[in-house]
């Protein structure tokens, strides 16, 4: 991996000339060489669209826009969708996060956070490139059929871009619950990943019509959500998802919970 993360092309947008600083002595640190430095988000994404980073480090508050805007530029633009993004925040409430990791990052890295924390952000992030072929002893990965369940659309890509490159190709999207109701009463699902916040039918409601009103009660479910009420974490769980994952989410973690929910079946 160490090899791997010399190979990296990293661009860090950083307004704070003591924070990048410290950032960059931290590449240096994890062997991280090629990397460029802006202060802005206008002279960040005027570099990423002619030299596309294998991926993009922002601080939350930039000069002329915030982190979260950035993102969402760039996932609007064909060349950036899918570049590996992680944001550094400050922010802890629900309110302040949710909006950041529904905007597209591939992670969250809290401050003040250390080395070792920016090296397992990192990995974690670039694994979403590759995060290997699932492997079951009865069944095809290609063969899986695949309901994937957000509200968010570039969620929905991002889900499925990694079930893809697990070896998924059958995967069907809804945009919540209510369009995903009907789905399920028409057809059988190997595998259903559902956000939890959503409108008209939320993930909960979604799953309390999988276990007791539909023909697939035994299907497994996973809940990928920024939810942080450990009261309604706890009801969903009682209504028997089959795991409950933080998005953004770590990919061989949700690879791994794949494998055993089918592997249970």
């Amino acid at each position: 991996m160490e090899h791997q993360l010399s190979s990296l092309y990293v661009v860090l947008v950083e307004p704070s000339s003591s924070q990048s600083k410290i950032i960059i002595q931290q590449f240096e640190e994890l062997g991280i060489s090629q990397y460029k430095h802006y202060k802005t988000g206008t002279s960040a994404l005027d570099s990423i669209v002619d030299d596309i980073p294998d991926l993009v480090i922002s601080a939350l508050h930039l000069e002329d826009m915030t982190g979260r805007d950035l993102v969402l530029k760039m996932r609007r633009l064909s060349s950036t969708e899918t570049t590996a993004f992680i944001l550094i925040s400050t922010a802890t409430s629900f309110r302040e996060l949710d909006p950041i990791k529904q905007a597209g990052a591939s992670a969250v890295l809290p401050k003040p956070f250390t080395v070792k924390d920016l090296r397992r952000a990192v990995i974690n992030t670039m694994d979403w490139e590759h995060p290997g072929q699932i492997v079951l002893e009865d069944l095809d990965p290609e063969n899986l059929e695949v309901l994937v369940v957000d509200d968010s659309a570039m969620a929905r890509k991002m889900i499925g871009r990694t079930l893809s490159k697990m070896g998924i190709e059958k995967i069907t999207e809804a945009a919540d619950g209510a369009e995903a109701i009907p789905l399920i009463q028409e057809r059988l699902f190997d595998l259903i990943v559902t956000d939890f916040n959503m409108p008209e039918v939320d993930g909960h409601e979604l799953l309390r019509f999988i276990r007791n009103e539909s023909s697939q009660s035994s299907v497994p479910v996973l809940m990928v959500t920024t939810e942080g009420d450990a009261g309604k974490l706890a009801a969903v769980q009682s209504e028997g998802v089959s795991a409950i994952i933080d998005k953004p989410f770590e990919v061989h973690e949700v690879k791994r919970l794949i494998e055993a929910s089918l592997t249970d079946i």
